[in-house]
C-alpha cells in the first residue's frame, strides 16, 4: 500500500523536473552560456534539432526518470508518455496566448506607394543592341544588357 502512496507525488516531482531540465536545454543558455554554447555545437543535425523541439527533448529526458517513478516496466512506458506529455502543456502555461486578428481591408483606389497604379512605357530597345536572350536583327545576344544611357 506505500508504494501507491509514493506513486503522486514521485510522479508531480518527475514532471516538474522533466519540464525543469527541457526547458534548460532547449530554451536557456545556462550558466556561462554552457548549453547555449553545447546546442551551437550540435549544429543543424539530428541532436541539433531535437535540442531545438521542447517536445521531442521532453521524451528524452523523461525517459529515465520514468523509471524512477514506475515499479514495473509496462507502467514506465506508460509513465514515460505521460511524464513528457504533462512536462509540454507545464511548457504551454506559460507561453501567451495566440491571438489571431483579421487581416486590414485592402485600399480600394488609394496609393500608398507601393503597387503601381499607372503604366509605364516599356524601355525601349535599339534593334541594334537587343537585350540578351531577345532576339533582333542580329539574332540572341549573349552577355550583359547594353546601356540605355546613351
Amino acid at each position: 500500500m506505500s508504494g501507491d502512496a509514493d506513486f503522486w507525488p514521485k510522479l508531480v516531482l518527475a514532471i516538474l523536473a522533466t519540464w525543469r531540465l527541457t526547458h534548460l536545454l532547449s530554451r536557456e543558455d545556462g550558466p556561462v552560456d554552457l548549453i547555449a554554447r553545447a546546442r551551437a555545437a550540435l549544429g543543424d543535425g539530428v541532436w541539433g534539432r531535437m535540442f531545438d523541439c521542447f517536445h521531442c527533448l521532453s521524451l528524452w529526458v523523461a525517459a529515465p526518470i520514468s523509471l524512477w517513478v514506475a515499479a514495473k516496466p509496462l507502467n514506465a512506458l506508460l509513465v514515460w508518455l505521460a511524464v513528457s506529455g504533462a512536462a509540454c502543456l507545464v511548457e504551454r502555461i506559460g507561453r501567451p496566448d495566440v491571438v489571431l486578428q483579421p487581416l486590414p481591408e485592402p485600399n480600394q483606389g488609394e496609393d500608398d506607394g507601393m503597387l503601381r497604379t499607372k503604366a509605364e512605357p516599356a524601355a525601349r530597345c535599339d534593334a541594334s543592341h537587343p537585350a540578351p536572350g531577345v532576339v533582333g536583327a542580329g539574332g540572341a545576344t549573349p552577355g550583359p544588357s547594353p546601356s540605355l544611357d546613351r
